[in-house]
């Protein structure tokens, strides 16, 4: 079955979770201590919007076909 929002929470016992939305999978994370201000950075696998305390981080296309791609994780 094909969800068009899913979510999950992260297993390493920070505070945010995993998503897909319509195909684009990422994860959000809140920080408890450290700001990041507001920026956009670009790795190799993902590109993050630093929001203050929150990131979002969303796998670029590249990253699909890599071993470090976001498994398939709402089924």
């Amino acid at each position: 079955m094909f969800a068009i929002v899913a979510t999950k929470p992260l297993n390493d016992g920070t505070n945010g979770f995993r998503f897909n939305f319509l195909g684009v999978k990422g994860l959000s994370r809140k920080r408890k201590v450290v700001s990041r201000g507001f920026k956009v950075r670009k790795g190799e696998c993902m590109i993050a919007y630093d929001m203050g305390k929150r990131t979002i981080y969303i796998e670029t296309d590249k990253n699909t076909i890599t071993s470090r791609v976001l498994r398939h994780f709402a089924g």
